[in-house]
């Protein structure tokens, strides 16, 4: 069945008209806007149709178009993150979950979802960060790159609407390095298409300036923070940062070069593994996490979570010790994690004892 959704409008405080939609059922996960979206494009979008049908699957999921750009209101008005996040909550009163929401921050809506989440405490119950940053470029102590960022500001002003695509191109192929030629063109025809180069060049500036930084260690929202090993559009050193502020965040890089995730590459399936285990430990129980161990690869993970080496392992099971790490490195697979010590941290946070099962 193709995945059907429901447009509606929410007026800001300002006047703004914010279209937002909604899709699947269960509980509500909220995604804050992002660069450059349109409601109704993306459900045929060949970039993000996949993210929607995901996060669809399960829950009731809750997107919107940022103001001056999809189908929100073109006049944007003061942009910065104390706006974003203004209109976030704008879009969540209309929604009017049931309960505290799952927020999504993808990029910039990180820091939407963090000042968002310190303001309202009591309405978040959980928080997804992808490609997110607590500071924006010209915040982060690289002054060399500065002149490259405001040429690409410049260029948008003048040369978005362009019939020729190689000025959008600019953008497009730092955001998915990795697309084949029909995605590619898919973004390139969505710049033009969701907003002007006025607005383009409004949003660059103002999220350039964004830093939330020094607020991150007042946030005590579970947070699960994923970043791409390779993004050229957040460096990989952000999404560290990012995670490394914020008290008991769950870090998780991926192989990945790309901004946004596309469909057939690894990582994605990685990632939709890693947010199930996340949104949904509560309702299906700890030991969830460990169904798709073997008894062997069980007795492994306890064995490291009891602090013994590969050796000492082997030794207690009666196999080798390139068994063993055979066992640890699909054990590894399975969890979505690269390491003996993520692998002991893990077992930690979701309660692993030998005899789940």
């Amino acid at each position: 069945m193709p995945l059907r959704q429901h447009v509606r409008y929410a007026t800001t405080s300002d006047g703004a008209r914010l279209a937002w939609a909604e899709s699947g059922s269960g509980s509500t996960v909220v995604k804050a806007a992002n660069w450059l979206t349109h409601l109704e494009y993306e459900l045929q979008s060949p970039i993000w149709k996949h993210w929607i049908e995901f996060f669809s699957s399960r829950n009731r999921l809750v997107r919107y178009d940022e103001r001056g750009c999809g189908m929100s209101s073109w006049q944007t008005g003061v942009l910065s993150l104390e706006q974003w996040s203004a209109d976030l909550e704008t879009v969540i009163n209309a929604a009017r979950p049931p309960g505290p929401v799952t927020l999504l921050g993808i990029s910039q809506g990180a820091a939407t979802c963090i000042h968002y989440a310190l303001r309202h405490p009591d309405r978040v119950s959980k928080i997804i960060l992808w490609g997110g940053y607590a500071r924006g470029p010209y915040m982060r102590g690289t002054p060399a790159a500065e002149p490259v960022y405001r040429a690409m500001i410049e260029v948008a002003r003048v040369e978005w609407a362009s019939d020729n695509p190689t000025f959008r191109q600019m953008y497009t192929s730092r955001f998915i390095p990795g697309g084949t030629p029909e995605q590619l063109r898919w973004w390139n025809d969505l710049c033009r298409e969701s907003t002007t180069g006025e607005v383009v060049a409004s949003l660059f500036e103002a999220r350039a300036m964004v830093d939330i930084s020094a607020a991150l260690s007042r946030l005590r929202i579970p947070t699960l923070v994923i970043h791409g090993r390779g993004d050229q559009v957040v460096p990989v050193d952000e999404g560290r940062r990012l995670a490394s502020g914020i008290a008991g965040a769950t870090y998780l890089e991926l192989d990945s070069r790309n901004h946004v995730l596309l469909e057939a590459e690894s990582a994605w399936l990685q990632f939709q593994e890693s947010v199930r285990r996340f949104l949904h430990a509560d309702e299906s129980g700890v030991g969830t996490a460990f169904s798709a161990l073997s008894s062997r690869e069980r007795e492994v993970l306890s064995g490291m979570s009891e602090g013994l080496s590969n050796a000492r392992i082997a030794e207690s099971l009666g196999i080798s010790e390139k068994t063993v790490r055979n066992h640890a490195s699909n054990l590894f697979d399975k969890l979505g994690i690269r390491s003996r010590a993520e692998a002991i941290v893990f077992a930690r946070d979701h309660g692993f004892r030998r005899d789940r099962s």
